[in-house]
């Protein structure tokens, strides 16, 4: 955005407006803020299917989606009376030809820059990505669908602009799946899309594969992961407490409302939000006494360059301090939750996903390890939450014994809840005689974990594996050729006695995963957990 829009603006000295789409609003907010935008002379941010005042000696700068929507009210802007000076167009994406000639037709004497930026995907974090289309759930694994195909065909233009933004051009590969064939058609319109977009590139000369891999893979592979209670802090937050939009709203202890926003701004969020909830509420107390004891002068005198210092401190102490009660709130919240009824729930959610006890002990009869839960009054969506993990840990029930559990939950009107997995290509319902084998999963007994948090997401034996390059082939067919970087297992290093030569090859590369259908928030946590391992390699999730 800084290399386009904002350089642009640079050129020309005049104060200009700035009009946006909901999709490049949301955009614009996860990156810059409003000061930012000011300091670069854009004077006021309008939306463009408003109904805006005219400013005719002022130039404006339209930032949006290459819709019929978009555009349409684009030329309505200029048709008849035009409300501005001149234009500035960007696209976050390729404009179909007939919608950029309707807009020659109507507005060409008016429009002094047309470019394309690719940009459809919304960054989440810094690791993170959406496609940021909630929609596309449905439209892929609703039995009823009419648009499936195009909305892979959507995706798979969203996830060329991710790598042309990093870019990157990197190989493609996707999990193999008898059942499911979305993340195997993904990775071919990717692929495709790919080669089309390096070939058209402006500089005129081809661009070659980088340092780069792009993993491909549809929800159904891990069910488990986004059902479980999970324990470290974000996760933990975004499931038990009511966050919308990442805002945050709590009472102070004046009675007052507050709210604050959980994004990259906050420092304390970034440096906690992956922690185990135990040292959470560990360190938040321990760094407010720091911050108490910091304001204290030490020598008791007051002069008044002391003065100067503390008022100069004064307003980002006051941050630091807001953030610290907000998170101690926020904290204090999931406790709360957790103390009520969740820490139970945890032991029996663990048993059934890990397939083991505490102790290490198999659990033979899934069915004792789940019956406490449906006793006990938690809540439906809780139950639920049990009897799919029960049903997972089996890979399917029969249909007798899927009925009895829907009665003994009293879902018989949302039985959907638990049938609709099987959409995912997950086993629900399966014959008595029916047998299927458990992926094998990575050792980690050697691991310190906490005994509520024993599982690990499947993803993160994925990104281990990758890394390593220990991704079996079978498994995980390759869409397109694979870089140099990412073939082969350092063969040649032990030839040339000379260690870590596959580690150095791939410094500064990437590992990207796509998961068809959406992610939670421990799949994000793996993600920088692997990054912070093994240092050679980034990966982002989205």
């Amino acid at each position: 955005i800084k290399d386009t829009i904002i350089e642009d603006c640079r050129k020309s000295d005049v104060w200009k407006i700035l009009i946006l789409d909901p999709f490049t609003t949301k955009l614009l907010s996860s990156c810059c803020k409003m000061s930012d935008l000011m300091t670069e002379k854009i004077t006021i941010v309008e939306d463009l299917y408003k109904s805006r005042e005219p400013v005719t000696e002022m130039k404006a700068i339209y930032f949006m989606s290459p819709t019929a929507k978009c555009v349409d009210a684009f030329i309505a802007d200029f048709k008849n009376k035009p409300k501005y000076k001149a234009a500035y167009v960007y696209f976050t994406d390729y404009c179909p030809d007939d919608l950029f000639n309707n807009m020659k037709l109507h507005c060409a004497k008016y429009i002094r820059v047309c470019k394309e930026i690719n940009l459809c995907f919304m960054p989440q974090e810094a690791q993170v990505f959406t496609c940021d289309n909630p929609g596309a759930f449905q439209s892929i694994y609703s039995s009823n669908s009419q648009d499936k195909k195009k909305t892979l065909e959507t995706l798979a233009d969203q996830l060329v602009t991710l790598c042309a933004t990093l870019d990157e051009y990197p190989g493609v590969r996707y999990k193999k799946d008898s059942n499911m064939g979305n993340a195997k058609t993904l990775a071919e319109l990717v692929d495709n899309k790919l080669v089309r977009h390096y070939e058209l590139d402006d500089s005129g000369k081809k661009k070659g594969k980088t340092q780069a891999q792009l993993l491909i893979v549809e929800r159904g592979f891990d069910p488990v992961t986004p059902i479980l209670h999970e324990l470290t802090y974000q996760a933990m937050a975004y499931d038990l407490v009511d966050i919308q939009n990442d805002t945050y709203k709590y009472k102070s202890k004046d009675g007052s409302e507050k709210q604050a926003l959980l994004n990259e701004d906050d420092m304390l969020w970034v440096k906690l939000r992956h922690k185990h909830i135990a040292e959470v509420s560990e360190q938040i107390p321990k760094m407010l006494k720091e911050i108490s004891a910091s304001k204290k002068q030490p020598d008791g005198k007051i002069t008044i360059s002391n003065l100067a210092q503390m008022m100069k401190k004064m307003p980002a102490f006051r941050k630091h301090l807001t953030e610290k009660t907000v998170h101690l709130q926020l904290a204090e919240d999931c406790m709360q939750h957790f103390s009520n009824n969740v820490e139970k729930l945890c032991k029996a959610e663990q048993d059934l996903a890990v397939g083991s006890d505490v102790d290490g002990m198999k659990v033979k009869d899934p069915m004792r390890t789940l019956l406490p839960v449906l006793l006990h009054p938690y809540s439906t969506h809780d139950k639920i939450r049990a009897v799919l993990l029960y049903i997972f840990s089996l890979n399917g029930t029969t249909d007798e014994n899927l009925n009895k559990l829907i009665q003994h939950v009293k879902i018989e009107d949302e039985r959907e809840f638990i049938l609709n997995w099987k959409e995912l290509g997950v086993p629900i319902i399966t014959s008595p005689n029916f047998f299927s084998r458990k992926p094998t999963r990575r050792d980690r007994s050697q691991e310190q974990t906490y005994n509520l948090s024993r599982w690990t997401p499947v993803i993160k034996d994925v990104m281990e594996d990758a890394v390593e390059n220990k991704l079996e082939t079978k498994e995980w067919p390759h869409q397109s050729e694979c870089p140099a970087a990412w073939n082969g297992s350092g063969a040649v290093s032990a030839r040339q006695k000379h260690k870590g030569s596959q580690d150095e090859r791939r410094t500064g590369s990437r590992l990207i995963i796509f998961v068809i259908g959406g992610i939670s928030f421990s799949e994000m946590r793996s993600a920088y957990e692997v990054t912070q391992a093994v240092k050679s390699c980034e990966v982002i999730i989205g």
